[in-house]
């Protein structure tokens, strides 16, 4: 398979970074394309970019020069770590001129016509994307994937919908500093300390999570039948995502039938052997105090739901902890299997 050229809008944040160094080695995309700010626009990427990852910048990505985010002469498959502030136009100029936008910001996400999208949990949502193209106009595409926090949570949660039903949903994040970007937090901050606010986080999980594990109806998401309520914190972790959930579901089950509805879940991903996909999306840690985001952010190339101290609830029914790694699972590996998703279903054809 030829690979396909991709680039990246906010190529020399976090996240962008992050694209680059899962593309590196991709099988079907490669990196060719590179924007970001004014300020940056101009340079070789090497120059512009403070590169803040632990494995080294790619040596193709040196020598390229980075761009405007403006849609002259970019690849029809763009991914996007824009800022939220900026985002959302240069998003939808670039859908206009006929891109595919696969975007991990969150300025469209929760626009009834295009997609949010975890491919084990929602693949049928990417029938959205006619609408879209319909009431807009366009000939390119807007698709997102979720908030780094909803990630982990939808993907613990969607088995036992499918399995149980659920019927309520209380999370509280441990959310690492990664997930502020960089400088992120200031030190004296986060030193020694918990921030129990995240500016808009609570209401992104809530509302993402019932349009997540929604039905796709007549060309609409009809939201989860299902009340969430999200406490999120930021903590003096790197990365990783940690989260102490509660459900309730509609069927009464045994502890023993929850954790096998983690253990067999697979979805397509898994079946069309995506090249990002996990082999196991969710991993089921028996010790009594796993998951620990040092130990288990990187498990499966940091692509699953690592879940631990699964037990009864004396106020909902079943308790547990859920980590992911908000980086690639939350993040650039999301947006990247997205793509990866919409190949496999001829939409980059």
């Amino acid at each position: 398979m030829k690979k396909m050229e991709v680039g990246i809008l906010g190529a020399t944040g976090m996240v962008g970074q992050r694209f680059l160094s899962l593309l590196e080695h991709h099988p079907w995309f490669e990196a060719t394309w590179l924007a970001a700010s004014d300020r940056s626009a101009g340079k070789k990427y090497g120059e512009a970019c403070n590169w803040r990852l632990r494995s080294p910048m790619p040596v193709a990505a040196r020598d390229l020069e980075v761009h405007e985010c403006k849609p002259g002469g970019a690849p029809q498959l763009i991914f996007s770590s824009l800022d939220s502030k900026v985002a959302g136009e240069i998003e939808k100029e670039f859908a206009r001129a006929g891109h595919v936008v696969v975007s991990n910001s969150s300025n469209h996400r929760m626009d009834a016509d295009v997609p949010l999208l975890i491919p084990e949990v929602n693949p049928d949502h990417l029938a959205l994307v006619g609408a879209q193209r319909k009431q807009r106009g366009w000939s390119g595409m807007i698709v997102t994937n979720p908030n780094c926090t909803t990630v982990g949570l939808v993907m613990s949660l969607a088995p036992l919908e499918r399995a149980f039903g659920l019927s309520k949903v209380m999370m509280t994040s441990m959310q690492a500093v990664s997930g502020a970007g960089y400088p992120g937090v200031p030190t004296l901050d986060i030193l020694g300390n918990v921030i129990p606010y995240i500016s808009g986080e609570e209401e992104k999980v809530e509302r993402e999570t019932q349009k997540l594990l929604g039905q796709l109806v007549d060309g609409r998401v009809q939201p989860g039948d299902f009340a969430v309520s999200a406490h999120c914190n930021r903590v003096m972790v790197e990365d990783g995502h940690t989260e102490s959930i509660s459900v309730a579901l509609r069927q009464k089950v045994s502890l023993g039938e929850l954790i096998e509805a983690w253990r067999r879940f697979r979805s397509l991903p898994q079946e069309r052997h995506l090249p990002s996909a996990p082999q196991h999306p969710i991993v089921v840690r028996d010790e009594a105090d796993r998951p620990q985001p040092r130990l288990d952010a990187e498990t499966e190339h940091g692509m699953a739901t690592v879940i631990g101290r699964v037990r009864p609830c004396p106020v909902l029914e079943f308790k547990y902890t859920a980590l992911s790694h908000n980086t690639i699972r939350g993040a650039a590996g999301a947006a990247l299997l997205n793509a990866e998703l919409m190949r496999s279903e001829g939409y980059l054809d």
